[in-house]
């Protein structure tokens, strides 16, 4: 994978970022777990009642995976160099319910990883700055990400959390983010629209005709459009 393993790539305790941000996954959503290394994510996400997938380039880390959580579905593919593996019967990216990356970078992916987080997913990204450079590896740039780079990225995402700084412990400069892809939301007209109609009974021409009066269902003021979008708990 583009970005060199590290000690926090290859510790088996999950990101305290990823930890933070779990609740955000929808219950029973599977989770994608990119570069996955040991699969310290996956593992963590499996724990707690997820069908989880992993992918990475390492086949002793994706087989050491496969023995010991034989439920995962993993695959070993160079997701750098070859085209994108996850992807539905129309060839598009498939989607999840969380993308799950930390501590790797490979910025042609980034738009891939976007569109795999499904309506109501999240995505939870985590990996080395620019700054890192003064304080250890990695410090190319190609393996730092650049101030606001993953708010660009996630243009069409709605934004809970994001950081960019220094953490001490170990010491390393980060940038993270947590970002869902809301439910598209149906305006009250729209309902109103969908709501299948009925013909008008048929009246008696001997009765006297009669002009019936109109129920508007989901009437709402003009100006609301669309349903509120929901709270995220931070």
């Amino acid at each position: 994978m583009h970005t060199p393993c590290t000690a926090l790539h290859m510790t088996s305790s999950p990101s305290a970022w990823v930890t933070r941000w779990a609740h955000l996954v929808p219950a029973s959503g599977t989770v994608l777990d990119v570069a996955c290394g040991l699969g310290r994510h996956l593992r963590y996400f499996y724990k707690h009642n997820h069908p989880v997938v992993g992918i990475d380039t390492a086949q002793a880390a994706i087989e050491k995976i496969a023995f010991e959580v034989p439920q995962a579905e993993l695959h070993i593919a160079d997701i750098e160099n070859a085209a994108w593996p996850l992807t539905d019967t129309d060839g598009q990216p498939r989607q999840f319910a969380a993308v799950v990356v930390t501590n790797y970078l490979w910025r042609p992916l980034l738009p891939t990883l976007v569109a795999s987080v499904q309506p109501g997913g999240v995505l939870i990204y985590e990996t080395f700055a620019v700054g890192n450079e003064t304080v250890g590896k990695p410090s190319r740039p190609d393996f730092l990400l650049r101030p606001g780079e993953l708010l660009t990225a996630c243009a069409g995402l709605r934004v809970v959390a994001y950081e960019d700084g220094f953490i001490a412990e170990p010491e390393r400069f980060v940038q993270r983010i947590v970002a869902v892809r809301e439910i598209p939301a149906v305006s009250p007209a729209m309902t109103h629209a969908m709501t299948p109609s009925r013909a008008p009974a048929m009246t008696p021409t001997t009765a006297p005709a009669t002009t019936p009066s109109a129920t508007l269902v989901h009437q709402k003021s003009t100006n609301s459009t669309s349903i509120p979008p929901p709270r995220y708990r931070l």
